[in-house]
């Protein structure tokens, strides 16, 4: 048995010394990340504020890193479709998707049968931007503050109405919210889009609306429409006469609509980290910022644990106010 021992050994140590000495040069071989184009996954359909921002950051990536990044428009459920595609995809960076308030942080409570898992499945590359919801009223509403609005929500014979677009979106929730909070009934009215609400408050079919700004800038602009309030945490500066909710009396009430880009889970960390900077950095130039400041959105940077962190934050809050309405879709 010895005369055969040494020479397997003496073979073994060859090929593990050719495999030491080949490894510099297979290290060297590997191509930088990226070289080739990268996808990005948008949710929903072209022309939205979504498709907007993500054509944006695509962009914002060629100017600032060289990167080559196409959007690519996966819409249907509230968002969920194109969000599985990103999980499902391979972790190698070259596919990542975006990510907001309604795919990331609502839908896991609205819907029964969710395809992924919000914070299990992806890896959080950075947040983008952070967007108010506009507390809108007519001009020839009685209530110019939100004070006033909330005592005749609680007085009224019948129950307010207050608008939105659709079932389970943060106008809605925001709606019930309200509601909830003034212990009083709102009845939530809703429509298929935003141009039905914004018609039927001008006709005086409904009270209010907590609306997402684009659709109401130019009604508030022209005086017809009259913002009372916005949603976030600060002033809006597109819109510094108008003050928070948390400013009317209402404490931490806060409807985002928050944007950020993920990738599928197990992404490698230096490609996480590589996306983060670039992120970052294109949120600093001056393009970014104005582009954003055409939706009354501000850019808002993070690193990829606030971002895990955040969403695991809005999930927990909304899924109370999901629960607490009993809303739920397909």
């Amino acid at each position: 048995m010895t005369l055969f021992t040494a020479p397997r050994r003496s073979l073994l140590g060859h090929a593990l010394l050719a495999t030491a000495l080949a490894a510099p040069s297979v290290a060297r071989a590997q191509p930088a990340y990226p070289d080739r184009p990268i996808r990005l996954i948008v949710p929903f359909p072209p022309g939205g504020g979504t498709d907007a921002i993500s054509r944006e950051v695509s962009q914002r990536m060629l100017a600032v890193a060289g990167w080559t990044v196409v959007p690519e428009n996966r819409p249907g459920a509230g968002g969920n479709i194109g969000l599985d595609a990103v999980a499902k995809a391979p972790a190698d960076g070259y596919t990542i998707g975006m990510g907001q308030c309604s795919n990331l942080a609502v839908n896991p409570s609205l819907y029964r049968n969710m395809p992924f898992d919000g914070l299990r499945d992806f890896a959080f590359l950075s947040m983008l931007a952070m967007q108010p919801l506009v507390l809108v009223v007519t001009r020839t509403s009685p209530w110019r503050t939100v004070q006033e609005l909330a005592a005749a929500i609680r007085t009224s014979r019948e129950p307010l109405k207050a608008g939105h677009p659709g079932n389970g979106t943060l106008a809605h929730l925001s709606s019930e919210l309200l509601g909830q909070r003034l212990g009083a009934e709102v009845l939530v009215v809703p429509y298929r889009g935003a141009g039905g609400v914004t018609a039927d408050l001008l006709a005086g079919r409904v009270d209010f609306y907590f609306s997402s700004p684009p659709p109401v800038r130019g009604l508030i602009e022209s005086g017809d429409l009259r913002a009372i309030a916005v949603t976030t945490a600060e002033r809006s500066p597109a819109l510094p006469p108008v003050p928070t909710m948390i400013e009317a009396g209402f404490e931490n009430f806060l409807a985002v609509n928050w944007t950020g880009l993920v990738a599928p889970a197990r992404t490698p960390p230096e490609i996480v980290a590589r996306w983060n900077t670039e992120i970052r950095r294109g949120l600093e130039t001056p393009e970014m910022r104005e582009r954003l400041q055409q939706d009354f959105s501000v850019p808002h940077g993070s690193t990829s644990e606030e971002f895990r962190r955040f969403v695991e934050t809005e999930m927990a809050k909304w899924g109370e106010i999901v629960r607490s309405a009993r809303i739920e879709l397909g």
